[in-house]
């Protein structure tokens, strides 16, 4: 049994590894539950009056021993908010994986124009990203990636929750087997953590 009074950091590194059991992954995405400060110095998405869900701090983040999870050849797909583009470029390093390249997502209403409820101090967010790293050798991707634009339009769904095209688009672009980190379900052909 976990200590759960031990560092959350060490704890949530160690139940990923107890999680894995050994087991290896030529691709990843993760959905780290990103913790940042807002202009009133309220800590988001935590903060109390959202209470949405629980985050972890940038440095238990780029603890979790993601290279233990992977193929010797790996690929990683990891949503990251605008406004921590630096802080997600270092986890994708910590976690092992040299930066490729990004996928927009732009976030639409039904008649599809730009769905400006998100949040932003400089500029309404419409979009978010997920950052595209390799480790190992030979780690293009598959041949579809070599025409599949960086682009997804799709409706926002409830808070946080990405949209389901993802999903298609990793498979048919990087190899399996594939791990899917702070997920928030259940997907057929896929192993979730989190």
């Amino acid at each position: 049994m976990l200590d759960r009074t031990a560092d959350p950091a060490a704890t949530a590194s160690q139940d990923f590894l107890d999680f894995l059991g050994g087991r290896k992954f030529a691709t990843i995405m993760a959905d780290p539950p990103w913790q940042f400060m807002n202009r009133t110095g309220k800590v988001a998405p935590e903060h109390k009056r959202l209470n949405r869900y629980g985050t972890m701090e940038l440095d238990a983040i780029k603890a979790l021993p993601v290279a233990q999870a992977c193929a010797p050849t790996a690929h990683l797909y990891m949503w990251v908010p605008n406004a921590l583009l630096p802080e997600g470029i270092q986890v994708l390093q910590a976690w092992g994986f040299t930066y490729k390249a990004n996928i927009v997502w732009h976030k639409i209403r039904k008649d599809g124009g730009s769905d400006g409820r998100g949040v932003g101090f400089y500029f309404r967010n419409v979009t978010e990203l997920i950052l595209f790293g390799t480790r190992g050798k030979n780690a293009r991707t598959l041949d579809p990636g070599r025409s599949q634009v960086n682009y997804i339009s799709s409706r926002k769904r409830e808070h946080s929750r990405k949209p389901d095209e993802q999903y298609p688009l990793i498979e048919s672009c990087s190899p399996g087997p594939y791990l899917e980190m702070f997920g928030r379900g259940v997907r057929p052909g896929w192993v979730t953590w989190g």
